[in-house]
């Protein structure tokens, strides 16, 4: 038998289907994370367990994301495409993806496939396939073409066999569908017809595939509401010969037969597959588990709302859109059984029961990679398990037996010792342990407050949020603002509520505690420079022919260009002290998801926010001194993040501040800064069709002769 459990919806943003909605969902590097692929412009990293994003990334407006963002697992980096053939690779601690590594290709990338036990396989539009590496080492090598004129590529899937990966992709060319099986162990590539057999009327509407050691078995759901599979071999006798190979029923009508939309499948193991579709031609879209050994239903759930046709699997979890939502719905499945198929399996037999995970290939998940790297990448993975059985080191267990007991002089002198031990792979897990030790000791002794050894084991630089929870309450508990500081630095995981929390202490503390206490000052440039702002004679530079006089330039705009000197005086300098002005840059650095900050910034009071709004609107004007709109220092915050937060606190707290008197200039600076960009875009606008014109010349240049004379009217 198999269940649904309960489902949950994991993005509460509105998706849709097709070119602007969701592209797809793949496996992190981690067993429980995701990443999200919008059909637009974004990118997110979600956490099921906790259904929260871990991290949002962005390309510039006019850019689209063409192809879902995988990870690569052997560096744990991610990589993505935007505009067909623009490679943008990232890590979770990168925030903007214009200034992450781009490699531009010189073909149109179909999909990028990751799975563990090898590098990234790009798989092109014209049927070609490379390696990440190989790509990245030379960019612009050129790309063969495979596949012939008018054949396009409708889906791809790569698997593990025999520690080399094999990919398939399917093509289709005026109605006919033909199976690419690229094999990277011997370097070839097989093409196969795929015959209709008897069911010549039906059309495929979609595909899904697993492997064994010789075959792959290709299923599809076809029009008429069947799923029919082809046996294709991996490695066939002629690969140079185009081969046929014919379908055969496998489950008949499992969706409506007039359905047109809203369906989809896939495997989820050896026995079982997932599809989603109306059951009946006037019913509701379902999902369905089905079992292909005795052709039974095992389970069924309505979807009320609807869906896109488009279904991921991973580990024990089904994703998909029911309505505009991505939604996620954990499965079980038993061990294939005649009983179980019937439902007549009895619950109490659970030894003869086990939750199916993915088509598991043994050698897949041994890490294997292929090419050179086979015997080196097998030689660190076992000598990584054997490290992993061993016993915690002795240090770690005097250390454990010492927090219980002795007093914080001790436990600073052991915990030495045990950061001088070599380092295991479960390093992570074993200092987040200590760190727990340590604070369960401090809330049964509120006087107990092991800092300096919370500081060391912060600076390991392999803890975060979920491996120490408390950690961060406990150092608002003591207005530790040094440690709150190091935690934001270096935590990738904390909650926006955390983060409010962090901020209204460090807007709150007295000039004269910060004085008292050791702050990291990388990220600040030298706040005693004063800033004189030029808003008046930028605007009359930067609108580009605007006239002021007219009616779009208001009292507001009037206001302050009787009081220039004013202005000037009001950000003269820096409103915060060096100190404080590091502890805020340590927030503008941390990562956030903006629907769930948003709340929480509405609980600072008006005079902090002010306090903060004037800091980053110093900050604006301090990056407007370069030509690189760039602040000194080793770490300081980016234009664009201190325009965000500027974005935050006023969608947060507009209401509230506008009716503050101290901050009426301040808002009115940000008002006239606005307008300035808006007519600057404008006046751009206006002559972005002369360019287009000029650009259309350029082009027809080769028709001139060698030496011309050009007249251009620009109106």
């Amino acid at each position: 038998m198999a269940a649904l459990e309960e489902e949950f919806t994991l993005s509460t943003v509105p998706l849709g289907a097709g070119p602007n909605g969701l592209l797809g969902v793949e496996q992190s590097d981690k067993t429980d994370q995701f990443l999200v692929t919008h059909g637009g412009r974004t990118v997110i990293l979600y956490k099921v367990s906790d259904q929260k994003p871990l991290g949002s990334w962005s390309v510039k407006q006019g850019q689209i994301i063409t192809c879902p963002a995988v990870c690569n697992f052997q560096t744990g980096e991610f990589i993505v495409v935007h505009d067909n053939k623009v490679l943008r690779i990232w890590n979770t601690e990168d925030v903007n993806l214009d200034k992450v590594f781009k490699a531009t290709l010189s073909a149109e990338i179909y999909r990028i496939h990751s799975i563990q036990g090898t590098e990234p396989l790009v798989l092109f539009k014209e049927g070609a396939v490379r390696g990440l590496e190989a790509l990245l080492a030379e960019p612009q090598q050129k790309i063969e073409t495979v596949l012939s004129d008018d054949e396009v590529i409708k889906w791809t899937k790569v698997f593990m066999v025999f520690r080399h990966p094999v990919l398939i992709f399917i093509t289709e060319k005026h109605g006919n569908h033909f199976a690419y099986i690229q094999t990277f162990s011997s370097r070839t590539l097989s093409k196969y017809t795929l015959f209709h057999g008897q069911e010549e009327k039906s059309v495929i509407q979609n595909f899904t595939a697993s492997v064994d050691r010789k075959f792959i078995s290709l299923m599809s759901l076809s029009s008429d509401g069947c799923v029919y599979e082809t046996l294709i071999p991996i490695h066939p006798r002629d690969p140079d010969e185009n081969q046929r190979v014919v379908r055969s029923l496998l489950l008949k009508t499992v969706v409506a037969g007039n359905a047109r939309s809203g369906v989809a499948l896939t495997v989820l193991d050896q026995d079982h597959v997932a599809v989603l579709g109306p059951p009946l031609p006037a019913s509701k879209e379902c999902l369905s588990i089905w079992n292909t050994k005795f052709q039974t239903l095992q389970t069924s759930r309505e979807l009320p709302q609807g869906t896109s046709g488009q279904l991921w699997y991973f580990g024990e979890n089904l994703f998909m859109l029911h309505g505009k939502f991505l939604t996620v719905i954990p499965y079980k499945c038993e061990v294939s059984s005649l009983a179980g198929a019937l439902g007549k399996l009895k619950h109490s037999q659970d030894p003869g029961t086990h939750t199916v995970p993915h088509f598991v290939n043994w050698e897949a998940s041994r890490g294997y990679g292929f090419g050179s790297q086979n015997s080196e990448q097998s030689k660190r993975i076992l000598r990584r398990r054997k490290i992993e059985v061993n016993v915690p080191p002795p240090a770690f267990e005097q250390l454990l037996s010492t927090i219980k007991k002795d007093s914080e002089k001790d436990i600073e002198v052991e915990l030495c010792k045990f950061l001088a031990v070599k380092r295991t792979p479960d390093f992570h897990t074993i200092v987040g342990d200590i760190v727990l030790e340590l604070l369960g000791r401090h809330t049964t002794e509120p006087s107990f407050y092991p800092r300096n050894s919370l500081m060391q084991l912060i600076q390991t630089h392999v803890l975060s949020y979920s491996l120490c929870p408390g950690l961060m309450e406990a150092a608002l508990e003591k207005t530790d603002v040094q440690m709150l500081q190091l935690c934001l630095q270096q935590f990738p995981d904390i909650p926006e509520s955390i983060t409010c929390a962090c901020l209204k202490i460090f807007l709150s503390i007295s000039d004269d505690s910060l004085q008292e206490t050791e702050i990291n000052m990388e990220s600040v440039s030298d706040c005693s420079d004063p800033v004189q702002e030029k808003m008046d004679e930028q605007t009359e530079i930067l609108q580009n022919g605007f006239n002021a006089d007219e009616q779009n330039c208001d009292s507001c705009d009037r206001k302050l260009n009787q009081k220039p000197q004013d202005a000037a005086e009001e950000t003269t300098s820096c409103p915060v002290v060096p100190k404080r002005a590091a502890l805020l840059n340590a927030i503008l650095h941390s990562a956030y998801s903006e629907m769930f900050l948003l709340p929480h910034l509405k609980d600072i009071p008006a005079q902090h926010v002010t306090l903060f709004l004037q800091y980053l609107y110093f900050l604006y004007l301090k990056c407007s001194e370069n030509a690189t709109m760039t602040l000194p220092g080793l770490h300081p915050p980016t234009l664009n993040q201190i325009m965000d937060w500027i974005c935050l606190l006023l969608d947060a707290n507009f209401t509230v501040v506008v009716m503050i008197p101290e901050a009426k200039r301040l808002l009115l600076s940000l008002y006239k800064f606005v307008k300035s960009q808006i007519c600057i875009c404008s006046e751009l606008n206006k002559i972005e069709v002369s360019f287009r014109e000029l650009q259309k010349l350029n082009q027809e240049k080769n028709n001139r002769e060698l030496y011309s004379i050009e007249v251009l009217e620009l109106f």
